[in-house]
């Protein structure tokens, strides 16, 4: 099928290859002349505009926005005027899926159709293919079902069901298990898709803190091997004897990989990262939230599901960054106006 991608970052740029490698014609947008004229060089068609973006594609039209959250409504105000009844458009990026719902009724009295579709994979998803959670009504879904089942890692649709023509989607076959199997899903109604890719965030906030936490207390499985501060201001270690492993994270980090139960490709990217540089000298350990978490949380406080693990995930990302700087300040400033104890130095 023949497809407008709009938004050529790291993620657009490679789903713009992967479906031009699966046989399907892309017409591709970015604000950077450059980065179209490098995907055009790779076989995909630029645009100048989106105007000539709309005008190359036949209807209906297809156009995915691939683009920060803050700025899909912008977009979709660009592209509304220039898109006729029937069309379709879907946000792949990482909106709120409250935004969804209110796009889809907003587009609706157009005539216009809209999918939110949730997308992991980052930048190995074009080898790899991306993992795709799709909210939407069922006739969109299915005529974008093509170029879906290139982008996920399966890199078809499920096979036709008796009585159903061997090519061409099928409207609720994008529903089945078998799509799932396959690394997409139609979850559901316009912010499905978003809520779904949400949650699954969410998670991996928890599932990075969890391998962070883990990895620093063997970091620090040496204590013992250092001479311990003799003051009141510092609790001793009961037996330094207990705590004499220099240990090889990388080599820790491999040997999980294999067989464990732990194992996940979150931790073959901490795998290879340690690999190239036990101590991650190149980070300075300030962790960015781009806000699924937060949207998680408020979820969870809504409909009053406990989250606890998440909830600290998403705080500890928070004091990465500083914001707990004061809080700190007023502990110390507490403990030295009741029991004088001054601060140590770092």
């Amino acid at each position: 099928m023949r497809i407008g991608m709009i938004g050529l970052g790291r993620m657009g740029a490679n789903m713009v290859r992967r479906l031009v490698k699966g046989g399907h014609e892309c017409v591709a947008y970015d604000r950077k002349p450059a980065t179209v004229a490098t995907l055009a060089a790779e076989g995909a068609q630029g645009a100048n505009s989106l105007a000539e973006l709309v005008r190359v594609l036949p209807r209906p039209r297809a156009g995915w926005i691939m683009v920060p959250a803050a700025i899909v409504d912008p977009v979709i105000g660009e592209l509304r005027p220039l898109l006729t009844k029937g069309d379709v458009l879907i946000d792949g990026g990482n909106s709120n899926y409250r935004d969804d719902i209110r796009r889809a009724d907003e587009l609706e009295a157009a005539g216009i159709r809209y999918l939110d579709v949730g997308t992991s994979g980052g930048v190995l998803g074009l080898e790899q293919g991306f993992c795709l959670m799709i909210g939407g009504e069922p006739d969109a879904v299915a005529l974008l079902e093509p170029a879906l089942a290139t982008l996920a890692p399966g890199g078809r649709m499920p096979a036709a069901a008796r009585g159903e023509a061997a090519s061409g989607a099928a409207p609720g076959r994008a529903a089945s298990a078998a799509a799932a199997a396959l690394g997409y899903l139609h979850c559901g109604p316009p912010g499905a898709g978003h809520f779904v890719k949400m949650i699954h965030n969410g998670i991996e906030y928890g599932l990075m803190a969890a391998y962070a936490e883990g990895l620093n207390v063997l970091a620090h499985a040496d204590a013992g091997l250092s001479a311990a501060s003799a003051d009141a201001e510092t609790a001793p270690l009961a037996n330094p004897r207990f705590f004499q492993y220099r240990l090889d994270l990388a080599a820790i980090t491999e040997v999980w990989r294999h067989g464990s139960i732990i194992s996940s490709r979150l931790l073959d990217l901490t795998a290879e990262a340690l690999a190239r540089d036990e101590k991650l000298t190149a980070f300075g350990g300030r962790v960015s939230d781009s806000g699924e978490g937060r949207w998680t949380l408020e979820a969870a406080i809504e409909t009053g599901v406990p989250a606890p693990v998440l909830s600290a995930a998403l705080y500890s990302r928070f004091e990465s960054r500083g914001q707990a700087e004061f809080a700190n300040k007023v502990l110390s400033a507490m403990r030295l106006a009741f029991g004088g104890h001054a601060e140590k130095s770092a």
